[in-house]
């Protein structure tokens, strides 16, 4: 079976500290930047924990020369290192107290200025100094440092014209944003992908800190790139499309998986091959949306519709049957497909739904998004389409 090569693309790229917060010894900033003992030059994360940890004290929770970047990152830890990055100047707001971590306690103004700031919440009074925190409470602070929360929130909102709202993940203008900012890590290693839910560990967390640092000093064009997220209208859509919509939504954020075409990992014996994670690669997600059953593939039960007649796996046979469709053709539903130029010909697909946006999976941006797809690399690259769907289904 055929399976999608990788689009290689970037969509979108990317107080003092109290004496018991970090033991820190003397002169330790000033020190060789890369000398952790627990972090190897060749580390995947290395130039952003020497950022975020060595170059300035953000993260530098245990001292100058161990950084423990599998140790789940907590939320004390992370309103310290956003608040250090961020706001190091704000001052706190004594009228927000916690149930759970005391004014005393030396993460409290940390902690404080974090939900003063709309950062991160309380959760029925208390802060939950020590829960791990998760790629969509990552990407959701970070995204609300960057001045992006109301663009967050106004995709929550995604509707039709004609009024129908999108029922999805409570969070997923959270995800959505974070994911086009470039906060994700595509890790070679997929087996270490992490998805929505997942409790990171403080590797993680230090890559998306140092994007979103230099996204907020150095490259704020792409902060005002996605102001357009703010109002996402879909033009009205048939019952089948709807359906379609609101199914890939809850994907956003899954991680980009060469050949993944499930949402979780598989056994040896499922049907298309194993995955070490769940996750989509661009024609695996257009499977997950639009494919009807066959040979052993079937994920009705998930999405609760049908589909519609796919067997090609691959975007280079998706692309080669059926009659093709000129850009101003497309209707919700179709399949496009683009080649980056490379000279292997078509090497990536997603699904169109209308008003210059699809349902896409790229390792440009580590995963599921719902991307625009009428300007930029993918209205200059943008070959042709295909439609599968009846037309009184679009």
């Amino acid at each position: 079976m055929g399976r999608s090569q990788p689009a290689r693309r970037i969509v979108v790229a990317l107080a003092l500290i109290p004496c018991l917060l970090a033991p820190l010894a003397a002169g330790a900033s000033q020190r060789r930047v890369g000398a952790w003992q627990d972090v190897p030059r060749h580390y995947w994360a290395h130039a952003a924990i020497d950022f975020v940890g060595a170059r300035h004290p953000w993260m530098r929770d245990y001292g100058a020369t161990h950084f423990h970047p599998d140790n789940l990152e907590t939320r004390r830890y992370l309103a310290h290192a956003m608040v250090m990055a961020f706001a190091p100047n704000e001052r706190e707001n004594r009228k927000i107290t916690f149930n759970d971590l005391a004014q005393t306690d030396p993460f409290y103004p940390y902690a404080n200025i974090a939900v003063k700031l709309h950062w991160m919440t309380k959760v029925h009074g208390n802060f939950l100094p020590e829960k791990p925190v998760t790629t969509t409470e990552l990407h959701i602070a970070l995204v609300s440092a960057l001045g992006l929360g109301r663009v967050a929130a106004g995709f929550n909102h995604i509707h039709t014209t004609n009024g129908y709202h999108f029922s999805h993940p409570r969070h997923v203008g959270g995800l959505e944003v974070g994911m086009l900012l470039g906060l994700r890590y595509n890790h070679a290693n997929e087996s270490l992908d992490v998805g929505p839910d997942t409790k990171l560990p403080r590797s993680e967390v230090a890559l998306s800190l140092w994007r979103a640092y230099i996204t907020k000093t150095q490259q704020q064009w792409r902060i005002t790139s996605l102001q357009g997220y703010r109002n996402v209208a879909l033009p009205p859509l048939s019952p089948a499309m709807k359906k379609v919509v609101q199914f890939g939504l809850r994907y956003i954020g899954y991680p980009y998986v060469y050949a993944g075409d499930w949402f979780r990992p598989t056994a040896l014996g499922y049907c298309c091959g194993q995955q070490a994670v769940g996750g989509f690669d661009c024609s695996g997600l257009t499977w997950w949306l639009m494919k009807a059953p066959s040979g052993g593939w079937d994920n009705t039960r998930v999405r609760g519709y049908e589909g519609w007649p796919l067997p090609q796996r691959s975007s280079q046979e998706m692309a080669s049957v059926g009659t093709k469709i000129r850009f101003r053709g497309l209707k919700p539903g179709d399949l496009m497909f683009y080649d980056d130029g490379s000279g292997h010909g078509i090497d990536h697909v997603d699904t169109y739904v209308g008003s210059g946006y699809a349902l896409d999976s790229s390792d440009g941006v580590g995963g599921v998004t719902l991307l625009r797809v009428d300007s930029g690399w993918y209205r200059q690259h943008f070959v042709h389409g295909r439609r599968i769907i009846p037309r009184l289904q679009q």
